[in-house]
């Protein structure tokens, strides 16, 4: 979410933020890792028959809502699962306990907890823990990304014709059949298309160089808040449509020299409607 509103939180307040985010998803992620029973299964669906809820999800999003509620009281809320609270502090958290649930139902490893902090807004902490990857990637604004306790830095921009792009697909059929077309396009004018199942690692990816770049329509903002920042302050650009910020109808993350014509022509494309 590239911002234009000011930074307003203290560092002394990104650390405590920090510390709170990393502690919540570390917890949720070895609950997750460790707790996933053998015959686990879907306890609801969303906007269609495969769009999942499973009931560690919710258990998740009980444990993380549950300690903020402990050391944050006054903070707002919004979870995926369905956590919604106002709060008073300015302070928001906006929480996603498993990106990648249809991964997670399936016994696949890329999944992860996301959690953002944000203030008067503005994403000032981003965490992402893929526990099956052993592997926590955490951001504050303006102190830059890292993967564990190295720095994470965006691969320099190759040609366009050389990148390796991430992408996912919504869960309503019409939609999916739109993405289709989308990447049938693309897929010929770039090295190669990559779909993980969880928006929150691809952009990860980004980050760490693991792709060069990543685009989806469809995310919602639990899907990319932490995401987000992690690539930004990694070296990413991101945005959705040119001239707008990431939302609902398309995210995108490139390094500079590669978001611009990755975005000119998804735009060409139309990928961010159905």
């Amino acid at each position: 979410m590239r911002s234009t509103v000011t930074d307003t939180a203290s560092d002394e307040l990104k650390a405590e933020l920090l510390e709170i985010a990393l502690d919540a998803a570390h917890r949720a992620g070895a609950f997750l890792r460790d707790g996933r029973p053998d015959d686990l299964g879907v306890a609801a669906t969303k906007s269609s028959a495969v769009d999942v809820v499973t009931e560690m999800d919710i258990a998740s999003e009980k444990l993380i809502t549950g300690l903020l509620a402990d050391r944050r009281p006054h903070d707002g809320v919004l979870g995926e699962e369905g956590a919604s609270v106002e709060g008073t502090s300015g302070v928001q958290w906006v929480i996603d306990p498993i990106d990648g649930t249809v991964n997670y139902l399936y016994g696949l490893p890329s999944w992860s907890v996301s959690i953002a902090a944000l203030k008067d807004g503005e994403a000032v902490v981003g965490v992402v823990h893929a526990p099956m990857r052993a592997e926590t990637y955490r951001a504050v604004l303006g102190q830059g990304a890292y993967v564990n306790d190295r720095p994470a830095r965006v691969r320099p921009a190759p040609a366009f014709g050389l990148a390796l792009v991430g992408t996912g697909f919504g869960y309503l059929a019409e939609r999916r059949a739109r993405q289709a077309e989308v990447v049938g396009h693309l897929i010929p004018q770039v090295r190669d298309i990559r779909r993980g199942g969880s928006a929150a690692i691809d952009l990860c990816d980004v980050a760490t160089g693991r792709l060069d770049a990543y685009y989806e329509r469809g995310l919602n903002p639990w899907d990319y808040a932490a995401g987000d920042l992690i690539a930004r302050e990694a070296g990413a650009l991101t945005g959705g449509r040119p001239g707008d910020l990431l939302s609902t109808d398309l995210t995108v993350a490139a390094p500079p020299g590669l978001f611009e014509p990755l975005q000119a022509r998804l735009e060409e494309l139309g990928a961010w409607h159905d």
